[in-house]
């Protein structure tokens, strides 16, 4: 596994830690897997966001935030700099949302980006 690297390109909220927390307890996440947080084409505005629980991979990078691992491709750090994951709980919307500076424009959805 690579070193944990100290600057993560990517902040967690509180919310956001504590549904990762609740996740990786209600489907017993062993522990060597961290947050896979990157982005993949597809979607309506380009770019889709990936999300979940992953072992590391050799092109990964991998950062400590808020106490989780968190495995980022070297290629997508760039698309992804400054962003934070939330977690939002209300009437019409329940998950994660990402805030991400980088966007020029996203979807409806709030899933899919353009660069």
């Amino acid at each position: 596994m690579s070193e944990i690297k100290q600057m993560a390109p990517i902040t967690l909220s509180a919310g956001a830690v504590e549904a990762f927390k609740r996740i990786r307890e209600e489907q017993d996440i062993p522990d060597s897997h961290g947050i896979r947080v990157g982005v993949k084409g597809g979607g309506c505005s380009g770019y889709t966001y990936i999300l979940g629980f992953d072992e590391a991979k050799d092109k990964d990078d991998t950062y400590l935030v808020e106490g989780f691992k968190v495995l980022i491709q070297k290629a997508h750090a760039l698309y992804l700099m400054g962003m934070e994951i939330d977690w939002e709980e209300g009437l019409n919307n329940r998950g994660f949302t990402f805030n991400n500076p980088n966007a020029k424009e996203t979807c409806g959805c709030g899933t899919s980006f353009s660069a």
